[in-house]
């Protein structure tokens, strides 16, 4: 549940540490002083979008943390995404004036995706504006799916369905093209024996240009190597013969000064690199040859290999790479062309769709079934009585959402048949079946803390009432946060918050406090009787308290 709630610099509010309790809390205050800009400073919190404009005039930033109770559900998301498990949740958000924000979950920099992800196992928003979704279609197939729990077989089908198209795309594709694929594909073929015959090696550029260049240059290298060689070892005045007479030398002096020992070893390694260099060269002649024919062969085969990538215009080091792509490319393509396979591919990925949508459809017939009865029953309750509510699957053709629409059909009284919501609710019978259906889907699924933003606009009198009980009797499985206009529905809190705006040093800010019992009635009565509170009105409020189980000891 959401514990406490801390806001500095958001709109019209400087500082507010709001702290909550479980059961069932409203809000209420004058239109315009700020209630639903605390919606609006938790959403942010939950991953939505910032805007620079959100920043209390004259501030550098807003900064807004949020923190929760976590569940067993968002303590195993934090797991998975390796971000500190502790006692207490906090997400957190900062947006300055450039518009940059930053997020934060348990200290840990976050995405607004990882926000978003874990609101979704904390709070349930509905807004003010939510019932007015319901008149989409898309929107009540949403729910329908949400309530039955539909989201792992929804996305079955929409992966089943993206599958299927591209196999359709790829056939359309191969018959549309199919004179474009066969030229295509014998210019390819054709590239492609060209390689084959040269038959370039991986590495082969690279090995023969080497080759090249030491055949080309055999007699400078042998004789080089040869006249190298007699310097260092061929005769009294060699190098190594020097050097063994000046180490033999040291070595003898140095039985009289051993400081001469570093230079004996020096001249000692100096011995044996200049005996291991002559040793080396002589086996290096012992290898190197004038080969002509070979030579020949070579330039041969570099020029060959130089025709070909001149003709592809590449180096020609890339011609190993050149003949796997169009190998690649011609395989692709060969497969492509085969349109028996392709149509075989779209017939098993049409089976698979089908297959996944029919499960669906099987899943949305139950759930639309004890969703439109559990509805139907909340309407009796909700000053509909005799009206009744059910969901209709009717047929389509088959698309990423499924093989059905989902069309949502009242009746507002006893005796009407039912029919299209958007063409027979009016805006209050919109806003209670919108409520109906949000309760019945937060019943279904145990996400800890709801708010209704306004939820009751379009309602008043015993029909309020009755919605504020709802909530309430929501409170006891839930933690639920309501913005209120309406007397009833406030009076059924178990905690009341005001929110009202004051003049500070010519600044307007909005200050948000928690009522105690006597502060309810009060805030009750003006709600009820709006700025000239009487003992009526108050008598009134105090009534309406104590019917709702609310009282001054508590």
């Amino acid at each position: 549940m959401l514990l406490s709630l801390h806001i500095r610099n958001f709109v019209i509010v400087a500082q507010s540490d709001i702290y909550f309790e479980a059961g069932f809390t409203v809000f209420s205050g004058e239109t315009g002083a700020g209630k639903s800009i605390l919606i609006d400073a938790l959403s942010l919190t939950l991953g939505q979008r910032s805007e620079p404009h959100f920043i209390r005039e004259g501030a550098d930033k807003a900064d807004i943390s949020a923190i929760f109770s976590p569940s067993a559900a968002a303590q195993q998301w934090l797991e998975a995404q390796d971000i500190e498990i502790a006692d207490e949740l906090i997400l957190r958000r900062t947006i300055d004036r450039q518009g940059k924000s930053k997020a934060f979950i348990n200290g840990t920099p976050a995405t607004l995706t990882q926000l978003r992800e874990i609101a979704e196992l904390l709070v349930d928003i509905h807004g003010q504006h939510a019932h007015q979704q319901l008149l989409k279609t898309s929107a009540q197939r949403a729910m329908l799916d949400a309530h039955g729990n539909h989201q792992s077989l929804v996305k079955s089908v929409q992966i089943q369905w993206k599958a299927w198209q591209k196999a359709l795309d790829a056939l359309q594709q191969a018959n549309m093209n199919k004179e474009q694929q066969q030229a295509l594909q014998e210019r390819l073929n054709w590239q492609l024996q060209e390689l084959q015959q040269l038959k370039p090696g991986k590495n082969e550029w690279a090995e023969i240009d080497s080759e090249y260049t030491r055949l080309a240059h055999a007699s400078s290298l042998l004789e080089g190597a040869s006249q190298t060689l007699n310097e260092l070892d061929n005769d009294q005045q060699s190098l190594c013969t020097m050097l063994a007479h000046a180490s033999a030398r040291i070595a003898q002096l140095m039985n009289k000064d051993d400081r001469l020992k570093t230079i004996y070893e020096s001249l000692e390694s100096a011995r044996i690199a200049c005996v291991e260099a002559a040793s080396d060269l002589s086996s290096y002649l012992d290898r190197v040859d004038l080969d002509p024919q070979r030579l020949e062969q070579t330039e041969q085969r570099m020029r060959a290999m130089f025709d070909m990538a001149k003709k592809f215009r590449i180096e020609p080091e890339e011609l190993y790479n050149k003949q796997q792509e169009l190998s690649q490319e011609l395989a692709t393509l060969n497969q492509s062309v085969d349109v028996e396979a392709l149509q075989l591919a779209v017939n098993q990925a049409k089976e698979d769709y089908m297959n996944s949508a029919k499960s669906l459809s099987q899943a949305r017939a139950k759930t639309a079934q004890t969703l439109s009865k559990a509805v139907t029953e909340s309407m009796q309750t909700l000053a509909m009585q005799g009206g009744q509510f059910e969901i209709e699957l009717q047929a389509c053709e088959p698309s990423a959402q499924g093989l059905e629409t989902v069309q949502f059909n009242v009746a507002g009284h006893a005796g009407a048949t039912p029919r299209a919501l958007a063409k027979v609710a009016s805006g209050g019978e919109l806003a209670r079946i919108s409520l109906a259906l949000s309760v019945m889907a937060n019943k279904a699924h145990q996400v800890p803390t709801l708010i209704f933003d306004e939820v009751d606009t379009g309602i008043g009198g015993a029909v309020a009432e009755v919605v504020g009980k709802l909530l309430r009797q929501l409170g006891d499985s839930h933690q639920v946060l309501c913005v209120t206009h309406l007397p009833q529905v406030a009076a059924c809190g178990h905690h009341h918050f005001e929110v009202c705006k004051v003049q500070e040093n010519g600044e307007t800010l909005s200050h948000i406090t928690v009522l105690d019992y006597t502060a309810r009635v009060e805030e009750i009565a003006r709600m009820l009787g709006g700025i000239q509170i009487t003992t009526t009105s108050r008598e009134h409020a105090d009534e309406m308290l104590k019917n709702a189980g609310n009282n001054a000891a508590n």
